[in-house]
């Protein structure tokens, strides 16, 4: 009996030091990586948007586990000379709200971003989205058709696939599971471990200097983890109740995708797009993975240049 009281108070001794820890983790990585913009009400949830720049409205939409930091350590100082730039934490993740406790669905994330651009003035912008962000974007083009100009999609998945949800994401997606696993993540997991997740994001390109200090490690947050975890449990099915409606897209459209993308495979998901929206035009990038916006930016800046001249012309 005795054993088994020290077990007790050893297993809850760690559990608060666990627990401790995550809240302190979190709270620093606020301090290290702050809003960048301001905090707006849509809907009665808060949305961080960053706004820069002049000239037509740009809307970038980050892809999972990320947040608006991913497009501002290189990519929006190239843009705004140009185009006014509108960077959204996507909803659950950064300094934005959830808006649905069993997971953002990407129309519901649409929908909401969709809002928040309106509300900062933007009410048909150049919409980029990269990888789930582009999905997202897709979903912004089929439900709110009359507000936005052109599409740009970065390695964005667009066809049902059958590989299975990550272990990670079943974990965290459960209430029970996550409640346990969620403060450990976020607690013990060490820089070095996000370095190596960032290597494999990156591959084959290496990753870019300075990108884990500027980004930080807010999507490590218990919120964050549990909000990737929810959208990423229902994608595979939105994927499905999204594809049909491709057709429906009518504004110009731009594919880029890297052939060495071994997240979103190209030769997966790139046909359906051309195939469904009339005159999207596919750039494939040779020898690239899956984050040109960082690796492949002449390219991209390219791509959204075109967009806006397509758009200009309508």
């Amino acid at each position: 009996m005795r054993i088994l009281l020290i077990l007790a108070i050893l297993i809850l001794g760690l559990a608060t030091l666990t627990v401790w820890r995550a809240a302190r983790n979190e709270a620093q990585a606020r301090i290290d990586t702050p809003p960048l913009g301001e905090i707006i009400e849509v809907d009665g949830h808060d949305v961080h948007a960053l706004v820069k720049g002049s000239g037509p409205d740009l809307v970038l939409i980050h892809g999972s586990s990320g947040n608006i930091r991913d497009f501002t350590h290189s990519l929006v100082d190239q843009l705004t000379d140009r185009y006014r730039v509108i960077v959204l934490d996507r909803p659950g993740l950064g300094y934005s709200d959830a808006v649905n406790p069993k997971g953002d669905t990407i129309f519901e994330q649409a929908a909401i971003l969709q809002k928040a651009a309106a509300q900062l003035g933007a009410d048909k912008p150049i919409v980029v989205g990269q990888s789930y962000g582009g999905t997202v974007a897709l979903a912004w083009a089929a439900d709110h058709p009359d507000a936005l100009s052109a599409l740009v999609t970065l390695a964005a998945p667009a066809e049902p696939w059958d590989t299975p949800l990550a272990r990670l994401y079943e974990i965290n997606s459960n209430p029970w599971l996550s409640w346990a696993v969620l403060p450990v993540i976020s607690a013990w997991v060490p820089n070095s471990h996000v370095q190596n997740v960032l290597i494999e994001v990156f591959a084959p390109q290496p990753v870019p200097e300075g990108y884990l200090n500027h980004f930080g490690r807010m999507t490590l947050s218990r919120g964050s983890q549990k909000a990737t975890a929810l959208q990423r449990k229902r994608f595979l099915d939105e994927v499905r109740t999204l594809k049909p409606r491709y057709s429906q897209i009518s504004v110009p459209t731009e594919v880029l995708h890297g052939d060495a993308d071994d997240t979103v495979n190209i030769d997966l998901h790139t046909p359906t797009l051309l195939n469904a929206i009339e005159g999207a035009q596919l750039t494939t990038l040779p020898g690239i993975g899956h984050m040109p916006q960082h690796v492949a930016q002449e390219a991209v800046l390219d791509a959204i240049d075109r967009a806006a001249i397509h758009a200009a012309l309508r």
